[in-house]
């Protein structure tokens, strides 16, 4: 399945919850990663920000069945799409 993980955590975490993105998915922009993960990556990331993740902090998982969308950019492309894993 395909992801896109959107987050706003405090400034405290900002770091670890990217870092632990960084090695699951693709970063995409700011705050925004997204790829291709079995179901039991999918448990395993939403187990590990669960941990990482205060109060007051949010997560958005986007689950797709495949990658059948569209992106368009406008503006800057932060993370080509030629990157994606």
């Amino acid at each position: 399945m395909f992801i896109i993980v959107v987050y706003d955590v405090d400034v405290k975490r900002v770091g670890k919850v990217h870092r632990f993105l960084r090695t699951h998915l693709h970063w995409r922009q700011n705050s925004v990663f997204e790829g291709e993960v079995s179901r039991a990556q999918l448990y395993e990331i939403k187990r590990s920000l669960q941990d990482l993740i205060g109060e007051g902090d949010s997560v958005l998982i986007y689950e797709f069945p495949r990658r059948s969308f569209t992106l368009h950019v406008i503006g800057t492309d932060k993370s080509p799409a030629e990157e994606v894993i």
